[in-house]
């Protein structure tokens, strides 16, 4: 498959992990999303479990998010029929039996980190496929925000590409992320079959604004941004502020060093339209709930920063009128999409049809 054509209507990578929704937003009422461009209806058991089926009666197709939950099933609001969590149908009520065709599609999701995670490949393959593993969840020195989400009327590829390019903190987030360096400092790209990481370490530098009041240390620092995307699209931040002097590619541990961890999880709705949820996880002051809170709102403010210039490009690109050039900056991103091209193309093989 071309990179030119993942932009495309319908060009996702089915057989992972994905992001639902976050946790909390799940509960005994039917939620209605779109992901893939696929209608899913969301909802939980009685024992707590998530339930993930397509949100479509076989009847008339009517969403079943605009029926009820009862027990452990959920009921048509059209005639009443019922669908067990994994898409049979155990009642019909106008009917002398259950019609062989009453069933709709059931997806695999499991509930971490608080967010929810759904497949939506093929559902033998989901137990085959462990979901990204956090380092330090469960560490009591660390601490990590609930699970936020934002959305974004643009591609998930124009994210993506975003979430690979440190360089445009200088400019986007004048306020918050950039600094001295963050214009000209030369990354370092390594790509593989998995995804893509850029980062840079940047040498005796005043700390930005988003980070200067949480480092624990005086003076400048010595700052690395790691920009990593890992296929289908899970970007971790890694933003590590050593004293000046202490940092680079082998520094060693230090407890002054401040270390946050960015987690983002890009989920296509549709070729227009992508779910964005995150997580922020870091190593001090695991109790200060107001810190969390600071964090979590200034984090919030600089994606939605992000989410204005995306959802332009998205515009842009899609109604261009003339050709559109490549910068060196572009790097990552276009290896990230070389590596996404060749996933789709062994999915199609293995599934015996292309996207």
């Amino acid at each position: 498959m071309s990179t030119l054509e993942l932009t495309e209507p319908h060009v996702f990578l089915r057989n992972c992990w994905y992001v639902a929704s976050v946790s909390r937003a799940v509960t005994r009422q039917p939620l209605a999303v779109r992901l893939l461009d696929e209608p899913i209806v969301l909802y939980r058991r009685e024992d707590g479990s998530p339930v993930a089926l397509e949100d479509a009666c076989p009847h008339r197709k009517l969403p079943l998010s605009m029926g009820r939950v009862v027990g452990d099933a959920i009921e048509c609001g059209y005639h009443g029929l019922t669908f067990d969590g994994g898409g049979h149908c155990i009642q019909a009520p106008t009917q002398q039996r259950i019609p062989a065709m009453a069933k709709v599609r059931s997806y695999p999701v499991q509930d971490r980190y608080g967010l929810l995670w759904i497949w939506m490949g093929a559902a033998d393959e989901a137990e085959r496929t462990p979901i990204l593993h956090i380092d330090d969840h469960d560490n009591p020195n660390w601490h990590m925000t609930a699970g936020d989400s934002l959305l974004c009327h643009c591609h998930y590829l124009w994210l993506v590409d975003n979430l690979l390019d440190p360089s445009h903190v200088a400019w986007v987030h004048r306020s918050t992320f950039a600094a001295s360096g963050t214009e000209d400092t030369p990354l370092q790209v390594h790509a593989d079959e998995h995804g893509v990481v850029c980062s840079r370490w940047m040498f005796g530098q005043p700390p930005p604004p988003f980070y200067a009041p949480l480092v624990k240390f005086e003076g400048l620092a010595d700052r690395l941004q790691h920009y990593e995307v890992r296929l289908p699209s899970m970007a971790i931040n890694r933003s590590t502020f050593a004293p000046a002097g202490l940092g680079g590619p082998q520094a060693k541990d230090d407890p002054r060093i401040y270390r946050m961890v960015s987690y983002n999880f890009l989920t296509p709705i549709d070729s227009d339209r992508t779910l964005y949820f995150w997580l922020q996880h870091r190593n001090t002051d695991p109790h200060d709930q107001a810190l969390t809170e600071r964090i979590a709102a200034g984090a919030k403010a600089a994606f939605e920063e992000d989410r204005q210039i995306l959802e332009a490009v998205h515009q842009g690109m899609k109604n261009k009128r003339t050709p559109h050039i490549g910068l060196l900056l572009d790097t990552g991103a276009s290896r990230f999409r070389k590596a996404l091209a060749a996933r789709l193309e062994a999915e199609a093989a293995t599934t015996g049809h292309s996207q």
